[in-house]
């Protein structure tokens, strides 16, 4: 087996293995911090009343996740974590004895030094297949938000605990195992994951206040819950085929894997399913309690943006490339018409000076702006951030850099605005200085910038 169709093989099934334990963990969790009235069963399927302290909204970002005053479920999101902690370290054990050929890791490496180097070399800008980026990633981060938000928690807190989870159980926990942090996966799985767990979340609250109906149809409204939810839509049609709660609660979801195999790419689909069984008593009884929504509440998923644009660089010339145009995409959070922060990538296929030889132009970097005049549309803005600059996807030939500049934002809509900056970009390492010229179009998830 090629060391590279090893390590593919290890990647995906990692994040197939603990995908699977996590979201059986998450559904787990007892209820017991709620009054005996309103206990539910464990599932995702059941929401409870909870009783709302308007004083909530005077400080929108205060985080009550590991303080809970307003009826959340704090017991059950800490079950739950617990599950997938432990699981964690059940992980990090079996992979210790697997053999080479299982892990693409070469034999003088155990497990435990290769997460300590993976740990000190990150985070880094991977070059993981897209689908396990940005569809898998995404996915979990939903998982994770649900956690929190099914537990009775604002967006803000269950945005937080993705963020924690995503971060130190999973891109410095248990895939640091295989692999070096991520600098887009620290940043793209909580933020798509907010926008992804909330959607799916609404939704199926939706579909069952229509009583499992979709355009009229109860076939369209089970079909569209289970492809939300097919465990727990299984699970529901078994107890009530068998007169008792059978299966207690479970879950199921749809991942992906491309594995190389020399110039064929083997692409599979799979359907995951997880559930525990057992249990005597009778069906669950139908209940018309479900979570009391947060109103007005400012923090919610309008804060997340992102934008595609390019730019042109003009390179310090000792770097001995061709100046050129690029392609730029940035992902953060719009605090308010004042503020915000941003994750930027850009890169391009350029030329050295003189040979023409072909090069991979990568800047990311972390940013953050700040905006003037925000009672209009037309808003002047300073930024500044630090990232690295990379060539041709090497890491040896990346280079750590401050940057800084000077921006207008243009708010054509609550969803669309267009932006141009003009940002200065300086290493100490190699002394280069470098000036980009960028344009782009922003969308705003949610209801967007509705401010003014």
């Amino acid at each position: 087996m090629s060391p590279l169709r090893s390590n593919s093989i290890f990647r995906f099934s990692l994040w197939l293995i603990v995908a699977t334990s996590l979201i059986s963990g998450t559904v787990c969790g007892q209820t017991n911090a709620l009054p005996e009235k309103v206990q539910q069963w464990p599932t995702n399927s059941y929401w409870t009343a909870l009783a709302i302290d308007p004083a909530l909204y005077t400080s929108p970002y205060h985080v009550s996740l590991f303080n809970p005053e307003n009826g959340e479920d704090g017991a059950r999101v800490w079950s739950q974590t617990k599950s997938m902690f432990i699981y964690g370290a059940g992980v990090a054990l079996f992979l210790a004895a697997l053999p080479e050929s299982a892990t693409g890791w070469e034999t003088e490496d155990d497990i435990f030094s290769k997460w300590v180097d993976n740990v000190s070399s990150g985070p880094v800008w991977d070059h993981d297949n897209w689908a396990y980026n940005y569809v898998g990633h995404a996915y979990v981060g939903g998982v994770y938000y649900q956690v929190a938000r099914k537990s009775g928690y604002r967006q803000w807190d269950s945005f937080v605990y993705t963020a924690l989870m995503s971060t130190f159980y999973w891109e410095y926990g248990i895939e640091a195992f295989a692999e070096v942090p991520s600098v887009q996966d620290l940043v793209f799985t909580p933020l798509i994951g907010w926008v992804y767990g909330e959607w799916a979340y609404q939704t199926e609250l939706k579909i069952r206040d229509r009583q499992n109906h979709v355009a009229g149809s109860k076939i369209l409204g089970e079909t569209s819950l289970f492809f939300l939810d097919p465990i727990d839509s299984i699970g529901r049609g078994v107890n009530r085929v068998v007169g008792r709660k059978w299966i207690k609660s479970g879950y199921g979801y749809f991942s992906y894997a491309a594995v190389p195999d020399g110039k064929i790419v083997d692409h599979t689909v799979y359907l995951n399913m997880n559930f525990p069984l057992g249990g005597s008593n009778t069906p669950e009884e139908k209940r018309e309690t479900r979570n009391l929504e947060f109103q007005d509440d400012p923090i919610d998923t309008r804060l997340v943006g992102f934008s595609i644009g390019g730019g042109h660089t003009f390179f310090d010339k000792d770097h001995g490339v061709e100046d050129d145009f690029y392609t730029k995409v940035t992902l953060g959070l719009y605090f308010s018409p004042r503020f915000s922060s941003r994750l930027s990538y850009a890169w391009g296929d350029f030329e050295k000076k003189g040979t023409k030889t072909p090069v991979i132009y990568e800047n990311y970097s972390i940013d953050t702006q700040y905006y003037f005049n925000t009672k209009r549309k037309l808003r002047p803005f300073i930024t500044a951030g630090f990232g690295e600059q990379m060539w041709d996807e090497d890491v040896d030939q990346k280079t750590f850099q401050l940057n800084a500049g000077l921006g207008l934002h243009w708010k054509l809509h609550n969803k669309w605005s267009i932006q141009a900056d003009w940002v200065n970009y300086y290493s100490f390492q190699q002394e280069t200085y470098d000036q980009n010229i960028n344009a782009s179009l922003i969308y705003r998830f949610g209801a967007g910038d509705s401010t003014n």
